[in-house]
């Protein structure tokens, strides 16, 4: 659910959407990390100024964590 959600968030957000993609790795039984890899110019703009969408992105998703008590870390790495 959360993986699906940040995926479509990101794809509206970025030029180009064919290119960003998301790793869900499961680190234990209540811990889970989620990596966006989008375009060089896309990272900048998930991230934003001052890191303002990447915040409020991860705001969206602690509430998430009301539902199945998972805790999430979210990143944004860049492709070359």
């Amino acid at each position: 659910m959360v993986k699906n959600f940040l995926l479509e968030y990101a794809r509206l957000i970025a030029e180009f959407p064919d290119q960003v993609d998301i790793k869900e790795e499961q680190i234990d039984d209540n811990f889970c990390e989620l990596t966006i890899f989008a375009n060089k110019s896309d990272a900048g703009k998930l991230i934003g100024k001052d890191g303002r969408i990447i915040n409020a992105i991860k705001a969206v998703i602690i509430g998430c964590k009301a539902k199945n008590s998972l805790s999430y870390r979210v990143t944004v790495k860049s492709i070359e």
